[in-house]
């Protein structure tokens, strides 16, 4: 039975919704373009709304003009980079869209990093010009002369705000830390001002397909973080491809901005989506339980793409029972598996579908996707490629026998969305990117209707007395236990097997448990070799800016305290 499907028969096809091509004829049309069209057709529309204040797509189009031509004074021109390290505010948008309106390239970072990894990627990016926040405007000051940066511009959270909040913001921003008195420098811009005494670009550069739009920096789980080559065509196609997956959805949504523009799941399935489609944006900077709370509703968006810990955030909100959350239809989640009650409860309490997918850095990053039906989508699975994308699961060993359908192996991608490369590796490219095929680094499995379920990472992977033992595997059996929040899972050395297990635990508030109880708890759910050797509980676990679990810190904690 296994042998029955092959992955070129693309059996998901079968489960696409009425309506989804498995081809699209794309539109060559690059993202400032999408902008100008929805200008055009929803001139009064909120495009952004920051805090209660608005911006109408008309009022974004002629600010991202103007910035334009405040890059082009600076010098920056096609197939330059440009910097930006800011939340999800209204420059950050508008300066994303002015670079790629004149053909440079935009680098996106994170405002959490410190100026180690800050100065690797200013440096290795080449970036010209930096876009900023008064918070990190000094610190950037001080970091810039070991950087090719020339100008430095700068926002602050109160620029742009509603009546009274606009007069109230002075008086407390300092105290609340959510402002800082910006030194005089040379080279050194408010955005506010500098905007708006531009005038609108007048020349707008011609775009292609081919042609890299920006570098968007990997988390660096292997060591340094690499810059991800996307072109124009990756980004423009990836949105086609998130529109056609959601065709009930038209021009009438509001999207909740809250996923991190500067990290590609939130740039492309928040910010480039809503723009492209004409919705209204509701921004959110800092994405946690009583922002995101107090953002739906007041505002009532009705699209939602979020990671785990949001949803779980808000679940666990004490005033969860007092909120509305019903104006929300549709919700997305990636980045790490949503547990079934998770759903469950989120989508009982909004009436909303949640579903699940997949993707990378080095994928735009939209792989697959579950179909927007609560009797199609398959929970646990990472769903189905979406159109224009093909999917192998090969040997982890040789890196390219297709394997039976059912068996784990390496999970390879192919599609439009897919990057150029990474910037400046060519050795790293030639061993990601092998004719067209991108190897990810994920272990998963595909079954007969063509799902897909990612089993673990190919990193992650845990090889103890000869086995190999999938974290993912464990992590879920913890999951089940009704004193358990969050768990992780890693490799530690052992004498006798090489590897050994050890999960991290966090309780559930006001719950205790004790090591040993912990381990018992698997002993007849897991293979013996999968039992853990250790058990640590921590309040809290390390985690990046989209919610993943950040097993490499763990792992060089515990290296650190063995040799230590």
């Amino acid at each position: 039975m296994a042998n029955t499907v092959n992955y070129k028969d693309k059996p998901w096809l079968a489960y696409y919704l009425k309506g989804i091509p498995e081809h699209l004829d794309y539109e060559k049309a690059c993202l400032p373009e999408f902008l100008d069209r929805s200008a055009e057709r929803f001139p009064d529309k909120m495009a952004l709304n920051f805090q209660g204040c608005e911006l109408t797509f008309a009022g974004l189009n002629d600010m991202v003009d103007r910035f334009a031509a405040c890059l082009a004074d600076f010098g920056i021109g096609r197939g330059d980079a440009v910097a930006i390290l800011l939340p999800n505010v209204i420059p950050c948008v508008a300066a994303y869209y002015a670079i790629m309106r004149l053909g440079a390239i935009a680098v996106m970072n994170n405002p959490l990093y410190a100026d180690r990894e800050l100065e690797h990627q200013f440096n290795d990016s080449g970036a010209k010009v930096l876009i900023t926040l008064d918070l990190l405007a000094n610190r950037m000051v001080n970091l810039r002369p070991k950087t090719s940066i020339g100008q430095i511009v700068y926002t602050s959270i109160g620029d742009y705000l509603p009546f009274p909040k606009n007069l109230l913001f002075p008086l407390v921003a300092k105290k609340k830390g959510l402002a800082a008195k910006v030194e005089p420098a040379a080279d050194l811009y408010r955005w506010k001002s500098l905007t708006a005494s531009a005038r609108p670009i007048q020349e707008r550069p011609g775009l292609d397909f081919e042609q890299v739009a920006m570098y968007q920096y990997t988390g660096g789980t292997t060591g340094v973080s690499k810059g991800v080559m996307l072109t124009h065509g990756n980004l423009s196609m990836q949105v086609q491809q998130l529109r056609a997956w959601f065709p009930e959805f038209g021009h009438d949504e509001i999207m909740l901005g809250a996923l991190p523009f500067f990290h590609v799941f939130g740039l492309s399935t928040a910010m480039n989506l809503a723009i492209h489609m004409g919705w209204g944006n509701i921004l959110v900077p800092k994405p946690q339980a009583p922002q995101l709370i107090e953002a739906i509703t007041k505002y009532k968006p009705t699209f939602a793409p979020l990671v785990p810990t949001m949803y779980i955030g808000m679940l666990q909100h004490p005033d969860i029972d007092k909120v509305d959350l019903t104006s929300i239809k549709g919700c997305f989640s990636g980045s790490a598996p949503l547990p079934v009650e998770v759903i469950r409860e989120f989508e009982e309490r909004t009436g909303a579908v949640i579903v699940e997918g997949y993707g990378l850095t080095e994928t735009t990053p939209v792989t697959h996707i579950n179909p927007f039906a609560k009797d199609r989508r398959k929970v646990g699975s990472i769903g189905v490629p979406i159109p224009d994308t093909e999917c192998r699961i090969v040997d982890l060993n040789d890196g390219a026998t297709d394997l039976p359908v059912g068996e784990s192996g390496e999970l390879l991608i192919k599609g439009p969305q897919v990057m150029k490369g990474y910037w400046n590796r060519p050795e790293a490219t030639a061993e990601t990117l092998t004719d067209g095929w991108l190897h990810t680094g994920d272990i998963a499995r595909m079954d007969q209707d063509g799902y897909f379920y990612i089993v673990d990472r190919k990193k992650d992977m845990i090889i103890s007395g000869g086995y190999n033992v999938y974290p993912r595997d464990i992590e879920e059996v913890y999951f089940e236990h009704p004193k358990v929040l969050e768990a992780t899972a890693i490799g530690i050395p052992h004498p006798q097997r090489g590897e050994a297990v050890k999960v991290f635990i966090v309780l559930k508030p006001g719950e205790t448990a004790t090591e040993q109880e912990m381990i018992e708890y698997c002993h007849d759910k897991l293979a013996k070799y999968k039992w853990p050797t250790e058990i640590e509980f921590r309040d809290e676990l390390p985690k990046s800016n989209v919610g993943k679990v950040l097993k490499k810190d763990l792992r060089a904690e515990e290296l650190k305290k063995r040799q230590g």
